[in-house]
């Protein structure tokens, strides 16, 4: 790439990938779990799990809400040379690099399971349903401000707001083959 060029990503996207896959895995996991008796009984298994999985919603949805605002308030304007990453290929990259971790945490939530059936599922799939909804309140922001939300690729590594990243792009709403939030855009 020439100097000054920067390839990006959505960030919305970025949040979205781990959606899907926690969101399955957890699904798979609590499943397998309630195969299980545990020491505790399936019924108070499931009713924690339950209140588990609003918990870890929740606490994924709002965790580092700031940090977003503060990088999406300093955000400064795409270049022209800049390259906009398609969605497909963000996704693929981010989830990639976190497989095995996704992997590290179905084998934990399923032998959870042997205490606390189908909890350690429903934490996982908290965490997806966190991830989606943080994904949908950047789709809101990105909508209200009329600007796209995008990072450097090169810092994918640390995450949308780990600590390499330091800024944020904008682009107009058309830009790129994500919608508002990361989603598939409607042709």
């Amino acid at each position: 790439m020439g100097r000054g060029t920067q390839s990006l990503a959505r960030v919305a996207v970025v949040v979205r990938a781990g959606a899907a896959p926690l969101w399955w895995t957890g699904v798979v996991a609590a499943g397998t779990g309630l195969l299980l008796p545990g020491l505790t009984g399936r019924r108070i298994g499931v009713l924690a799990g339950a209140a588990l999985f609003l918990v870890t919603a929740a606490v994924v949805a709002l965790v580092r809400r700031r940090r977003y605002t503060h990088l999406a308030g300093c955000a400064t304007r795409a270049g022209r040379h800049d390259v906009l990453q398609d969605r497909r290929v963000t996704l693929r990259v981010v989830r990639r690099s976190r497989r095995w971790w996704l992997l590290l945490a179905f084998l934990a939530a399923v032998a959870s399971s042997f205490a606390l059936p189908a909890a350690g599922g429903a934490v996982l799939a908290g965490a997806g349903a966190g991830l989606w909804l943080k994904a949908v309140w950047l789709g809101r922001r990105e909508r209200a401000r009329e600007t796209l939300l995008w990072m450097r690729t090169d810092w994918l590594a640390g995450g949308p707001v780990g600590k390499p990243v330091k800024g944020f792009r904008t682009t107009g709403i058309a830009a790129g083959d994500a919608a508002p939030g990361g989603a598939r855009r409607r042709r």
